[in-house]
């Protein structure tokens, strides 16, 4: 038998989280090999995850990083079984990582090598955890990127602008304005970026339910059919300022809507500007 010392034992704890006893016992029975030791503990920690495979995983981190150029940004949600973990320094840099070789990558979805590296932690730390969800985003030279991260990563945003001046971008109170909107989405969720992108058989469907509320209300089984109508219309108005993002009143002055701060901005700062779209995860919600 191979003489195992407690260096080994402490060096093969520390690069895979084991406990003592278990690096011991798998030295003794590699017979003193690291690497063969590494591997079964690897192995056994693997077992472990795939048997908690069936657990909930409704809790996590949602990590945004843009690139250095500003010309992609990707955001990811890593889901985990306890708030613990998601708390977990292993768990964070294992995150930053993923979403730093999404873009090295180029990946535009969940990759076998990103959902690899989720998996090596969860052999390590041995709690059910996944790659729940990833997207990226790309810009142009007339486009800017921005991020928000609310929380301790319960939900994460990222924006993009447009404008016919690239130049524009440099302005402190674009990036400002910029910054303001991502915490707006954080805040308030919206939908769509505006009317024209509701889906039409989705809004029918809201205008339905609405109608049979208004049906079971004594107050208006009186009304003649054309004020019920309008009735109705204000109610899906209401509705749609509430969902769509140009129309819900801005974060910072809640008096005027989203559309006419992003006006004056562009108009102050002597530019057009637009949102050109918009990401928004929070964790434990459906992808």
């Amino acid at each position: 038998m191979a003489d195992i010392s407690a260096q080994d034992v402490k060096k093969l704890r520390e690069k895979t989280g084991a406990g003592m006893m278990e690096c011991k016992n798998a030295l003794v029975e590699c017979n003193g090999d690291f690497a063969a030791a590494e591997k079964l503990l690897k192995e056994k920690g693997l077992a472990a995850v795939e048997k908690r495979s069936g657990r909930a995983t409704n809790e996590g981190k949602i990590f945004v990083r843009i690139k250095d150029d500003g010309s992609a940004a990707v955001l990811a949600e890593v889901a985990s079984e306890t708030d613990f973990v998601a708390r977990n320094p292993e768990f964070i840099v294992m995150g930053n990582a993923l979403t730093e070789k999404a873009l090295e990558k180029g990946y535009t979805e969940a990759a076998g090598e990103l959902s690899a590296m989720v998996t090596e932690l969860a052999t390590k730390i041995r709690e059910n955890m996944t790659l729940k969800r990833l997207k990226t985003v790309t810009a142009s030279a007339n486009e800017y990127l921005t991020q928000y991260i609310h929380g301790d990563g319960a939900i994460g945003v990222v924006v993009k602008l447009a404008s016919d001046k690239a130049e524009v971008f440099a302005n402190a109170e674009v990036k400002a304005f910029a910054f303001s909107l991502a915490l707006h989405i954080a805040a308030f969720n919206p939908l769509y970026l505006s009317r024209e992108k509701v889906d039409r058989a989705w809004l029918d469907e809201q205008e339905a339910i609405f109608r049979k509320q208004m049906e079971g209300d004594e107050s208006l089984r009186e009304k003649p059919a054309n004020v019920v109508d309008n009735i109705l219309k204000g109610k899906v108005s209401k509705f749609l300022k509430e969902i769509c993002l140009l129309d819900q009143g801005y974060v910072k002055d809640e008096k005027i809507p989203v559309g006419r701060a992003l006006e004056e901005c562009g108009k102050k700062a002597g530019a057009a500007l637009s949102i050109a779209d918009f990401i928004y995860f929070k964790v434990g919600a459906d992808a």
